[in-house]
């Protein structure tokens, strides 16, 4: 059986025991949620996300336990008009020493509403490559799992004026941002990543993916590597994610980046999450 706890955004609020295994292992999966007027956006496609990955770690949580848990938080969601950022923690709880998961686990399941960061400017974001590579679990590609620290240490070396840093895999192919999806225009197509070597099956691109196709406008798989971005070919490059939307890259490695043609029609996509399903 699931705990849930209401984390009240203050320090102190909340007390996890030492013997977490999300605190001692990363044994456990998050999901950062857009509020917008008190709805949460993408909600359905966040909860599917969660579950899958629960499943998938062998950590039991039922549906009717994560809606439980909304309930108990939407009066804090409500309360506060202004853009709020939702965030869903699930551990597998309290475990002891070692490895190995207990037989059977009791999860915790944390929530907290925080106020949502600035938006990035619509004229686009500066942006560099990491020199930290991503490593991608097969057995874990595309769940939201507590295991970031390649992300973190690429978030720490990334000077002060970028947004984002872009990481890397084994072949140099650029994959994703540390918080972020890619979506990338060339020669008059557009690509992502193959969605088997990224961290992270993104929300907000497959949203706008799905929007796109509703105009009769495929989203293809691709690898996309540092040279490509200089090539007549290449016709810009979006970050993506639930809190942001969509913003498109000005600059990469403080070298201009074309401006995306169907700017507008991407920024507005992300900006209509009613119409996913």
């Amino acid at each position: 059986m699931v705990t849930i706890h209401l984390a009240d955004n203050e320090p102190g609020d909340l007390v996890v025991p030492a013997d977490d295994r999300g605190l001692a292992y990363g044994d456990g999966l998050f999901e950062t949620i857009l509020v917008h007027n008190g709805v949460p956006q993408l909600l359905e496609a966040h909860c599917c996300r969660l579950l899958e990955g629960a499943a998938r770690l062998g950590i039991p949580l039922t549906a009717e336990e994560l809606q439980q848990a909304l309930a108990r938080v939407s009066h804090r969601m409500s309360a506060v008009p202004a853009r709020q950022v939702l965030k869903l923690l699930l551990t597998r709880g309290s475990g002891g020493r070692g490895y190995r998961p207990p037989a059977s686990p009791g999860p915790r399941l944390i929530t907290s509403v925080m106020p949502a960061p600035p938006e990035p400017p619509e004229a686009g974001v500066a942006v560099v490559i990491s020199d930290i590579p991503l490593t991608v679990n097969p057995r874990l590609a595309g769940i939201k799992s507590l295991n970031r620290l390649e992300q973190v240490m690429a978030s720490q070396a990334m000077p002060d004026d970028c947004y984002e840093a872009l990481m890397c895999g084994e072949q140099g192919d650029l994959r994703e941002g540390t918080r972020t999806a890619l979506l990338y225009l060339w020669q008059g197509r557009w690509f992502t990543p193959p969605r088997d070597r990224v961290a992270v099956r993104s929300i907000m691109l497959s949203h706008v993916e799905y929007g796109l196709s509703r105009e009769g406008v495929p989203v293809s798989e691709g690898e996309l590597f540092p040279a490509q971005c200089w090539q007549p070919e290449f016709g810009g490059l979006f970050l993506l994610n639930s809190v942001i939307g969509a913003v498109p890259v000005q600059t990469l490695d403080g070298r201009k980046l074309p401006r995306p043609e169907q700017l507008a029609t991407i920024v507005s996509l992300a900006k209509q999450p009613e119409e996913f399903r």
